[in-house]
């Protein structure tokens, strides 16, 4: 329990701080006891939704951050934090809203506060963007992983070797999704059609031109990589984290306002679930959790996929935040699941090696 509770100490000083700024704005905003309760709830809420969105984040980020160089571990899990709490969550949605309202960001900092149904409507209306984006960076995350041909562990066997087999075929995965992209975007009117083309094909560049540097500088290094990895060491794997958790983070900030559309209020709930995802990946990475229970990574991924797919359906169709946080905590608790279950086997199998270990 003590060694557990090492990793999320930092966390817990947090959200004590945060509770504690929430609670006095939500006194000082409402000037009563009740009123201060219900924005607590609202900020407890949208961190649980926050870590329900994002696990399988922590789970892809600690399958990265492993191989990276520890200078550059130290960097994501320093600097890279202070881009997800402060950037993505506070900056990011009033950039949108200075952007669309063709404002200065101060007047969208004071549009936000004084009339926050406007801000919401603005932020909420460049959702089909966000999707098209978001949505094709993460399906080339999870798409990638499972079009390796040197993959050999295999979870949903006969979904996962069936895929295996085509990875030999060039930008296999970046068909698959410019394939949903259009057929999402006939759904939609020509003027949203051509931003959420716009915006996945954006998305689909980002995704190689991060891959495209990731290579470059490990060939400048003399290393090599195996065909499909994603990009696992340095200034590309740094840039690869962030770009994978501003694609995590735009369905957060957009799901956040179905509970508030008080940016105050977002920006401390959103902040203490980065903060505990933080804390996760830590753990995962340091207790060597993703060697220990095999098909986790695969849950973690196909969780991505289905979060990809879902941001890109989203354009058209209204998916409930529930729903797609349930997905990936389906997924994920499954293959962790599935990997004990496969453990026991082997113990079973090999009882001499488990008295060893144990």
């Amino acid at each position: 329990m003590q060694t557990l509770l090492r990793y999320y100490t930092f966390s817990l000083i947090f959200t004590a701080g945060c509770f504690a700024l929430g609670g006095w704005y939500g006194y000082t905003s409402t000037g009563s006891i009740t009123g201060m309760l219900s924005i607590l709830w609202i900020i407890f809420v949208l961190s649980i939704l926050e870590v329900s969105l994002s696990f399988d984040n922590a789970v892809v980020n600690a399958t990265v951050l492993r191989e990276m160089d520890p200078v550059w571990q130290q960097r994501f899990l320093t600097i890279g934090i202070l881009i997800a709490v402060f950037g993505m969550r506070i900056v990011f949605p009033i950039a949108i809203v200075s952007i669309a309202a063709q404002i200065g960001p101060w007047e969208a900092v004071e549009l936000s506060l004084g009339d926050p149904e406007e801000y919401e409507r603005i932020v909420s209306a460049a959702h089909i963007g966000i999707a098209g984006f978001g949505g094709a960076f993460l399906a080339m995350v999870g798409l990638t992983f499972f079009f390796d041909e040197d993959k050999d562990i295999h979870w949903i066997g006969s979904i996962e070797r069936a895929v295996n087999r085509f990875s030999s075929i060039p930008a296999m995965e970046i068909g698959f999704v410019l394939a949903i992209l259009y057929g999402v975007s006939t759904l939609l009117t020509a003027d949203e059609a051509l931003t959420f083309l716009t915006a996945g094909v954006l998305g689909l560049l980002t995704f190689i031109g991060v891959n495209a540097l990731g290579e470059i500088i490990e060939q400048g290094e003399g290393k090599k990589k195996a065909a499909g990895e994603v990009v696992r060491s340095g200034l590309g794997g740094f840039l690869y984290l962030e770009v994978l958790d501003a694609s995590f983070s735009f369905d957060g900030v957009i799901g956040a306002f179905a509970l508030s559309n008080n940016m105050i209020v977002i920006a401390i709930g959103l902040s203490v679930g980065a903060m505990f995802v933080r804390s996760m990946t830590i753990h995962l990475v340091r207790a060597g959790t993703l060697s220990q229970f095999r098909y986790l990574e695969h849950g973690a991924f196909w969780a991505i996929i289905a979060l990809g797919i879902i941001m890109l359906v989203s354009a058209k169709y209204h998916i409930p935040e529930t729903f797609t946080g349930l997905i990936g905590a389906v997924m994920i608790g499954l293959s962790l699941w599935w990997s004990i279950r496969h453990n026991r086997k082997e113990a079973d199998s090999n009882p001499q090696t488990a008295e060893q270990s144990g």
